[in-house]
């Protein structure tokens, strides 16, 4: 078991008290006494600790090592909730949580990868709504966002439920221009701290939740329109969508570090199954460019290619609707929809995509598009689409 060098007893008993224990004694400046929350069911509880607090006793190392040598004698607290904290200086916690019809702790595979992907894209829309507010980012602000991102570390999933953890130091910088960047060395453009993007995430998601909530009360999707300026955006949407689909309720909690909370800035946000709906509906509008006519398409993905490395990507869909083009090469606005794309196709799931219809020679094309979301099995989309097709009889394809 691996034990950290240097460990502050202040912030030891900081992270101590955020998981429940208490002070059952001790002596003022000296040491103090904690004691653990009451133990589950069956369960024997840890017993006390005793945490040295004089970095200048003489046997204050030995007593410090003794003490963390007892607390991770219970391995799954140790590794699951002490452990990652005191291995950090200091840090935010994203927790992003799920749950499902598994028993507790467990998510089925496919769900768990989409949480993953689902609080991935959570974070690089916060902070790409940090750089200034879009509708939809499409690539802009990517390179920044990506170094926010790098900046991360993800945490084991807590007991109880499934809990994708983003730990995320909010005194780290982040460079605004990247060192590649030819210009930016000559215009000196410096850089941010982890802690304000952590922030600027929170603030958008936060805004995505009142949309919603305008949404429940109203019927109406003009919460989302207008709380773009506040980080209400297609990326934010999307990403939302994906954490709260197939789940009995989701919610994303931050921690922050106790050592500098920040004021005024949300930190538990509920989402449940209901809200997939509007989030889908919504996300097809802020994907729009209402200076052109924007169309969406149901479809089987396939031919996926990528020329660049890098590059957004395209691919190849057989539309499962009753009108339109019968196939449609797609090609993406943004990267990160690629792998979306990627999982459709992997999984027979049928796929949702948005953009501008073109028509060239014998191909349509769907230029700047977006991965709206996956819809679900194909099997079910396809006996859709032969039913429309035996209404309309005489009814010719494209292709």
């Amino acid at each position: 078991m691996t034990i950290p060098s240097n460990v502050d007893p202040v912030r030891l008993l900081t992270i101590l008290g955020d998981l429940g224990w208490h002070a059952a004694g001790g002596r003022e400046g000296i040491y103090t006494r904690y004691a653990p929350p009451p133990g589950e069911i069956g369960i024997e509880p840890l017993p006390s600790v005793l945490i040295p607090l004089n970095q200048t006793a003489p046997d204050y190392l030995h007593l410090m090592h003794s003490a963390l040598l007892q607390l991770a004698q219970r391995r799954d607290f140790w590794t699951r909730a002490l452990y990652p904290r005191l291995a950090l200086a200091s840090t935010d916690e994203f927790r992003f949580r799920k749950e499902s019809s598994a028993p507790s702790g467990l998510i089925s595979w496919r769900q768990g990868e989409r949480l993953i992907e689902s609080a991935r894209r959570t974070l690089l829309a916060g902070a790409k709504y940090y750089l200034g507010p879009q509708r939809h980012f499409v690539n802009r602000h990517g390179r920044f966002a990506s170094r926010y991102l790098d900046q991360i570390l993800m945490g084991q999933t807590a007991p109880g439920s499934y809990i994708v953890t983003a730990l995320a130091p909010p005194d780290v910088p982040i460079p605004l221009k990247s060192s590649s960047d030819p210009f930016a060395s000559a215009l000196d453009l410096g850089s941010t701290q982890v802690r304000t993007v952590n922030e600027a995430v929170a603030h958008a998601v936060g805004a995505t939740l009142e949309a919603l909530d305008h949404y429940r009360s109203s019927g109406s999707l003009s919460g989302f329109e207008s709380g773009v300026v506040d980080g209400v955006s297609y990326e934010m949407t999307n990403a939302i969508l994906g954490i709260a689909a197939n789940s009995d309720e989701a919610d994303i909690t931050i921690e922050w570090d106790q050592a500098r909370p920040p004021s005024g800035v949300e930190s538990h946000f509920t989402f449940h199954a209901s809200d997939v709906t509007p989030l889908t509906q919504a996300a097809v509008r802020l994907a729009e460019d209402q200076a052109s006519s924007q169309v969406t398409v149901a479809g089987r993905v396939h031919i996926l290619a990528k020329k660049e490395a890098g590059s957004a990507g395209v691919f190849g869909i057989d539309s499962l609707q009753s009108s339109g083009p019968r196939k449609v090469r797609v090609r993406l606005a943004d990267e990160e929809d690629y792998h979306e794309a990627i999982r459709a196709h992997e999984e027979d799931l049928a796929i949702l995509v948005g953009g501008r219809l073109e028509k060239e020679g014998n191909l349509s094309w769907l230029y700047d598009a977006t991965v709206i979301r996956t819809l679900g099995p194909l099997d079910e989309y396809e006996t859709y689409r032969r039913s429309k097709k035996e209404e309309i009889p005489g009814q010719l394809g494209m292709f």
